[in-house]
């Protein structure tokens, strides 16, 4: 990991520092509580640096043992709980992993199903994504810049594709307004995680324009955006010039429907669920329309609006 004698590639150290943890090397299970611990390689997580600093203490590690008190003021109780409940199902590998084992530092604690974004709308931990991104049932995780954190299935809107999730903590929430008001050609910007196999982890900001006041079909419940959006984006918000969210990023067109349909393929036509909907769906969680933001009445430096954006942003894992 220091780089003495190759290129220093944090990622590939985590790899190797993986694979003698997983039979149960101490010394190498603290140093990959340390890359977790501070984000280098993989994506942060203090749980997962607090599960193997466990192990490696349990093992005798000094460094770990000292490093478990600190990391613990961090975490909230059930977050320890946790992190002591994977510590106790870990079950070492019997034999080392082939050389073709294509895990790397990249990949995050355990791999994920599938992904997408979201974004919190309280500041105690009540977030927005699709259903189809996280349904009823899902065991979810959320990565903010402060780490990794689970985060539970609310309710379900699968009408309108709305999943609310909750985590545990304290968070930057967006308001969210009517979109009744939302004009044609309006500016209409997302902060989401597309990609992140290929692309990365960190955020990535969309902007465009209101293109239709209509989805698929003249569908009422959706805008038609010209904001590029890509696999991973489904769940962001979509805000307007002010950071208000007006809408929640769910689809872009089918380019097999419509080469199939008109014979050519369609060029950035993308859709998000009106936040009027949105509204209309968490009035019926009491606990969460009470804590609802007010709206952002003031112009801001565009730049501005897109730091507060991200700051209310997550990525969400589904395992």
């Amino acid at each position: 990991v220091n780089g003495r004698g190759v290129v220093k590639d944090e990622a590939e150290a985590v790899k190797w520092y993986r694979k003698a943890a997983d039979q149960g090397d101490a010394r190498a299970q603290s140093n990959l509580g340390n890359m977790f611990w501070f984000g280098n390689g993989v994506v942060k997580d203090e749980l997962e640096a607090y599960k193997w600093f466990l192990l490696a203490g349990a093992k005798g590690n000094d460094l770990a043992k000292k490093k478990i008190p600190l990391i613990e003021r961090d975490l909230t109780a059930s977050q320890r709980a946790e992190g002591q409940r994977l510590a106790r199902e870990f079950k070492p590998r019997e034999s080392a992993p082939s050389a073709n084992d294509t895990l790397t530092g990249r990949d995050v604690a355990a791999l994920p199903e599938s992904s997408g974004t979201g974004f919190f709308i309280t500041d105690d931990g009540y977030l927005i994504t699709n259903q189809h991104v996280a349904g009823e049932g899902a065991k979810v995780r959320v990565v903010t810049a402060a780490g990794m954190f689970p985060a539970r299935v609310v309710k379900v809107d699968k009408a309108n594709d709305l999943t609310l999730l909750k985590a545990e903590g304290r968070y930057a929430g967006m308001p969210v307004i009517s979109s009744r008001g939302v004009r044609l050609g309006a500016t209409a910007a997302t902060v989401g995680f597309p990609n992140t196999g290929l692309q990365g982890f960190s955020p990535k900001l969309a902007k465009g324009e209101i293109a239709s006041l209509a989805g698929v079909q003249d569908d009422a419940r959706h805008f038609q955006i010209s904001a590029p959006i890509q696999p991973g984006n489904s769940g962001g918000a979509l805000v307007d010039e002010r950071g208000n969210v007006i809408g929640v990023v769910v689809a872009k067109l089918s380019q097999k429907a419509a080469l199939a349909t008109t014979g050519t393929l369609a060029e950035n036509v993308n859709y998000a669920v009106k936040s009027s909907y949105l509204l209309s769906f968490l009035e019926s969680v009491p606990d969460v329309a009470a804590k609802l933001k007010e709206p952002n009445t003031r112009d801001r430096k565009f730049e501005d609006v897109v730091k507060s954006v991200e700051q209310a942003t997550a990525l969400v894992l589904v395992y």
